[in-house]
């Protein structure tokens, strides 16, 4: 198959190239007309960007474990996944590298099984959660992840998305000649075998898609002859045959790529001698392609326009509607998300309006159209697209070809846009005050909001027309080659030997077929514009050099806001010392913002799935990172007796925490309730026999005072000795419940009564300070007055010893709850 075919494409390949090659010297020659765009194209978008990365879990075939995964997407869009992000700062290679040509993301196991032919089959993957992300491809393998979170679920969805549309458009627009030769080829190879129409798998580069071509029909045969031959659960047989048809798949592409390049430069070898005899005889080759075009359309007109009245013409008005709907829904998105965008900015500026933060925004907005996750209100707008009814009739595989074009297309037309705002801002800034910053934005605005519906217009028109010959062109050569085909040899009689190379009998027939057609959807295209609800310029509307200052600017270096203005990321330590591939990495920005992890500085491997970050850790655009250091820093200049570390502390204790967190928080916290209680006892115990001698000092003097005191002397040692005693349990508490005391008043420390201590002496003042935290954290206990009702100082006979009684009873309460909130709890009972 692989042979038969490659030798089959190579000369379809060489015949086409001369045709292409002929067909751009002549445009160039001629001039193309048509409109001309108004907005700038940038030429390198995504130079020193990163699309994404973060962590995930990945299913591993070879252990049949989840495994925790650092993904990096460069500005290629292939996924590259690490054992941690530490392995991808340090350069290591990667674990392995997806190329997302071909492939389908799904976000639930129904749709995976049902595209494995298995519905109502248990799955054989078992997550964690409820939010897959499974990588599906007919001939490759499958990757499977899962993430904890819905929002988590919906940003990787979204970028992996971008990689297949990205990746699935892999054949270069620039290139004039090998892409109509490529096209050309492959689609004369499956008409050839009975294949009209759109191709599903008419995607990635032209090696890719020659895989793809050989797997559409061994596959079928490789699956008949190998799957009876398996054995085990139904599970296992599908995974091995999908790990089959992975290595088939790979060593066909790897075929595919070298016989490609090689017909590739042999036809480039023979490029100079063809280019020599088009110039030479450009005008005789025109006469002849006419001479022989208008005998084969006396042949084919007659019945092409019968099938035309009967089989499309009743059509083209249902079908356009169908693709004009959604595709305009989606740009008129892109005019509206770019336009609030700028509104946001403006707005921002007002409060502070210098040219520091304009550089931060304009940072932002400079990649706004690679940005899937901002973008995917644009896309989903054009996913609703349907062909319903209408795609049996003309062998319309799926819409998806078109909906992806339409994507790559308003994409395009959101970076035209952007990029044309920041040349015509930054010219504008240049000796500029900054009171007219608004004013400057407004107007740079509106001249790009103009330019862009004109564009828009221009670049939906030629969708559409490109759209319906898709769809109608294979379809009439369906229907006209059985009856056409005998006839068209004798016409290359017609033909010069000469020529022969640039005049192709079958390629005549085919733009004969087009131009029948071509008049009926020009027609249609133009009564839709007049239709205002389409937001489509009449062809009558053509601007042409309206703004050659704006085109000169557009020869302009690109613009790195971040640098010029100062706005953008500050410079990690160490950028400028080191291994130059590191610097190139550290210097790489990236366009959608990283999933992070509180209180984590990376993700380590082999953890588990309680340790990906919660929803409220995953800021788009870096808000809630400068909020938490806004308020941690203003908590910091607001407390006197705390340092930098403890009110950090006390701010993440005060954020609910992740699973993971939770863990290390509460063995944290037992260690530190067991040290606190063991050292809380000691100091209890010499702050009470402080206080035993102080008291027993009064006792001799009120006794020398009065000759009464005798029988009270007695009742006041006992007292003295239940104090002490009571101390000493306190000292013995159990560490569970100081765990649990310490946890509720973490979580609830503004509820806390403060406690003000007067500091007597300097050896004082830590006992004070240590007094008092506990004492707060006493208070929530609700079970300690009760207990200390009982303790036997209902009645003393005098003020003196009743001060004692209540200092030794704080005392003891403190040491019976023995919760030692550490330092941040101190931290804040003195911010209070």
């Amino acid at each position: 198959h692989h042979r038969e075919l490659m030798g089959e494409f190579g000369r379809l390949y060489e015949q086409q190239y001369a045709v292409a090659l002929f067909n751009k010297m002549r445009f160039d020659l001629e001039g193309g007309g048509g409109p001309q765009n108004q907005l700038l194209h940038r030429k390198v978008p995504l130079k020193n960007k990163s699309i994404f990365s973060g962590a995930l879990f990945q299913y591993l075939e070879e252990n049949k474990k989840w495994r925790n995964r650092f993904l990096f997407i460069p500005d290629s869009y292939n996924i590259n996944y690490y054992e941690n992000k530490q392995a991808h700062d340090r350069g290591l290679h990667p674990k392995g590298t997806i190329n997302c040509a071909g492939y389908r993301v799904l976000t639930s196991m129904e749709e995976y099984l049902e595209l494995l032919n298995t519905i109502g089959s248990s799955s054989f993957l078992k997550c964690a959660t409820q939010f897959p992300l499974i990588l599906w491809h007919p001939y490759a393998r499958h990757y499977y992840f899962y993430v904890v979170t819905e929002k988590e679920q919906q940003k990787w969805s979204a970028v992996f998305q971008d990689c297949v549309r990205h990746t699935n458009n892999g054949l270069s627009e620039e290139c004039k000649v090998q892409t109509p030769a490529f096209t050309d080829a492959v689609r004369l190879y499956r008409q050839a075998h009975g294949h009209y129409g759109t191709w599903d798998m008419m995607c990635g580069t032209p090696p890719q898609i020659l895989a793809n071509l050989v797997m559409e029909t061994l596959l079928p045969e490789m699956r008949d002859l190998i799957t009876p031959k398996l054995k085990g659960k139904m599970h296992e047989r599908q995974r091995n045959w999908m790990l089959i048809s992975d290595a088939v798949y790979g060593l066909v592409q790897s075929q595919t790529q070298a016989q490609y390049e090689a017909v590739v430069q042999s036809c480039e070898a023979g490029r100079p001698p063809l280019e020599t005899t088009i110039r030479t005889d450009m005008d005789q080759i025109i006469t002849s392609k006419e001479h022989v075009t208008s005998k084969i359309r006396a042949l084919v007109l007659p019945k092409a326009e019968k099938l035309l009245k009967v089989s499309i013409q009743p059509y083209i008005s249902s079908i356009l509607d169908a693709l004009m709907e959604p595709t305009s829904r989606g740009f008129f998105e892109v005019k509206d998300l770019f336009f609030r965008e700028l509104v946001d900015m403006s707005k921002n500026l007002l409060n502070d309006g210098n040219k520091e933060k304009l550089g931060e925004h304009m940072d932002k907005i400079s990649m706004l159209a690679f940005h899937p996750v901002k973008m995917q209100s644009c896309y989903e707008k054009v996913e609703t697209l349907s062909l319903e009814g209408l795609q049996q009739r003309f062998d319309v595989s799926s819409p998806s070809v078109f909906v992806q074009r339409a994507q790559i297309l308003m994409r395009e037309q959101m970076d035209d846009a952007v990029y044309t705002f920041e040349q015509l801002l930054h010219k504008s800034l240049e000796g500029q005050e900054q009171e007219d910053l608004s004013k400057t934005i407004q107007g740079c605005q509106d001249r790009v909001i103009k330019k862009f519906d004109y564009d828009s217009s221009t670049v939906r028109k030629k969708f559409f027309r490109e759209a319906l010959l898709q769809i109608f062109i294979p379809y009439m050569l369906k229907q006209l080659s059985p009856s056409c085909s005998a006839e068209l040899p004798s016409f290359q009689e017609l033909i010069f030997e000469d020529f022969s190379r640039f005049i192709l009998v079958e390629n005549i027939f085919e733009e004969v077929v087009l131009h029948t057609v071509m008049k009926d959807i020009m027609l249609a295209v133009k009564e839709a514009a007049v239709q205002r609800r389409h937001n489509l310029y009449r062809d009558s509307i053509v601007l042409t050099d309206s703004d050659p200052n704006l085109l000169l600017l557009g020869e302009n270096p690109p613009i790195d806001w971040a640098e010029e203005y100062g706005g953008g990321q500050e410079e990690v330590d160490g950028e400028n010392t080191g291994d130059p591939e590191v610097q190139k990495r550290r210097r790489v920005k990236q366009v959608v913002s990283m999933i992070q992890i509180e209180g984590n500085a990376s993700v380590l491997p082999n953890e588990s799935s309680l340790e990906v970050p919660a929803v409220d850790d995953i800021p788009e655009e870096g808000t809630e990172v400068r909020s938490d250091t806004s308020l941690s820093q203003k908590s910091e200049k607001q407390v006197s007796n705390g340092t930098k570390e403890d009110v950090k502390k006390n701010a993440v204790d005060d954020k609910p925490p992740t699973n993971r967190s939770v863990l290390k928080e509460e063995e944290s916290t037992t260690e530190r309730s067991l040290q606190g209680t063991e050292i809380k006892s000691a100091i209890d115990c010499a702050i009470q026999e402080i206080e035993k001698a102080v008291q027993e000092e009064e006792h001799e003097a009120r006794t020398q005072k009065t000759a009464e005191s005798s029988s009270l002397k007695e009742e006041t040692a006992a007292e003295d000795v239940k104090p002490t005693s009571s101390c000493e349990e306190g000292a013995r508490i159990n560490p569970a419940d100081t765990n649990k005391d310490t946890t509720s008043s973490t979580e609830k420390p503004s509820d806390s009564p403060v406690l003000e201590v007067e500091a007597v002496t300097s050896s004082e003042q830590q006992e004070n300070h240590i007094t008092a935290s506990t004492q707060e954290s006493h208070t929530e206990n609700p079970i300690a007055p009760s207990q200390h009702d009982n303790s036997g100082f209902q009645s003393p006979t005098n003020e003196a010893a009743e001060e004692e009684q209540q200092g030794g009873k704080k005392e003891c309460n403190d040491s019976e709850t023995g919760d030692d909130t550490g330092k941040g709890e101190i931290a804040h009972m003195d911010h209070q």
